[in-house]
């Protein structure tokens, strides 16, 4: 008959000739396993390394016992030694070991102070990488002017069509509408007072120093962030931007000035498009809800309307196409190389762009006031 012999007892102590490595050898399996997890416990801190080419036998059990006393020890990956016909059975325990369910969110006082620290330290370099962003493509503009040959003309125009061209109906459409809204919903406070009329001059500022750029801005960052950062982000997940580095071309250049160009040139004009589409849809409201005959309205809006309500709206649209551009940009070339990595970082580049838009636009319709423009 046959005979079975009795597994090598695991055995583990530190090498003398490595300061921090610990040996092990004899068998770590299952009917061995809570011997083995004795001596790893009976093992003082202050280990660096484990090498566990001298195991004789080794399974799944063996494997996670390994992996979880490392992981607790803080030893990086290259820190497990294993013999070469161990490494299948090692690198697959270690895919089998990432699937694990995570552990139930803390919901204590002192973890959400934590959650909160680590989402203000995120957003602060957030805030440091956007700026060095902004440093390196206004440098990179600046050279455009001494060398005006890397300018792609081509990939500009091309990107203005997209941007500008693509994008005048909606906003057209959705600035028609909402001047219509301001329109009805002023009307129906103002009909208590008598005062319909005054409806004209609260369409008009509303849509000359807020609402237009406001609304364009908006569907820009929905619209012309995430394509930036999904193309950007696709060619980075296919390194290609790698392969343009390496044939000794700049990714900016290439990339990203001409989306930035595009949008510097294409939203105030898409503001002024708001700003009639707003405009007409209250001239709309006032002939067939108000009884105020276009004639009449067009007539009190060029008697009230004044130059720097135009202005002010106009003024911010070149800093809301930058922040739309570099941020779209950026975080496209984030991405880390996989299709849930471009998901993310299109997610995250309109969620940043629509919120910056908001408070840049808060912060400076108070200035404007407060400065009496």
């Amino acid at each position: 008959m046959p005979t079975t012999t009795s597994p090598t007892p695991p055995e583990c102590a530190l090498d003398p000739g490595a300061e921090g490595q610990l040996r092990l050898s004899g068998s770590w399996t299952l009917s061995t396993a809570l011997r083995s997890m004795e001596i790893l416990k009976a093992q003082a801190g202050g280990v660096t390394s484990i090498d566990a080419r001298g195991i004789d036998q080794l399974d799944s059990a063996g494997v996670m016992l390994l992996l979880r006393y490392a992981s607790k020890a803080g030893l990086a990956e290259d820190a497990l030694q294993f013999r070469d016909e161990h490494r299948a059975l090692v690198c697959t325990i270690d895919e089998v070991a990432d699937e694990r369910p995570k552990p139930q969110r803390d919901y204590g006082v002192l973890a959400a102070l934590e959650r909160l620290g680590r989402s203000v330290q995120a957003i602060g370099r957030n805030i440091k990488v956007l700026v060095s962003f902004l440093g390196e493509n206004l440098s990179k503009m600046a050279r455009l002017l001494r060398e005006p040959r890397r300018f792609r003309m081509t990939a500009t125009v091309n990107q203005m069509e997209q941007v500008g061209l693509d994008a005048v109906p909606l906003v057209a459409l959705l600035s028609y509408l909402v001047g219509a809204v301001i329109a009805f919903l002023g009307s129906t406070i103002l009909r208590d007072f008598g005062a319909e009329i005054y409806v004209v001059e609260l369409v008009s500022i509303a849509f000359l120093r807020e609402f237009a750029v406001l609304l364009t801005a908006i569907v820009l960052a929905g619209r012309t962030a995430s394509a930036f950062t999904a193309q950007i982000g696709a060619m980075k997940a296919r390194e290609e931007i790698d392969a343009i580095q390496t044939l000794g071309l700049d990714p900016i250049d290439l990339l990203v000035l001409p989306r930035v160009v595009a949008l510097l040139l294409m939203l105030p004009l898409l503001t002024f498009i708001a700003m009639l589409a707003g405009l007409a849809g209250g001239v709309t409201v006032g002939a067939f809800d108000l009884g105020i005959p276009p004639q009449m309205y067009l007539a009190r809006m060029h008697e009230t309307m004044e130059v720097r309500h135009f202005l002010v709206g106009l003024a911010k649209a070149p800093v809301f196409a930058l922040i739309i551009g570099l941020i779209g940009c950026l975080e496209g070339l984030k991405v880390e190389g996989t299709a849930q990595s471009v998901g993310e970082r299109t997610t995250s580049s309109v969620v940043q762009t629509i919120s910056l838009v908001i408070i840049l636009d808060a912060l400076a319709a108070l200035w404007f006031m407060h400065m009496g423009w």
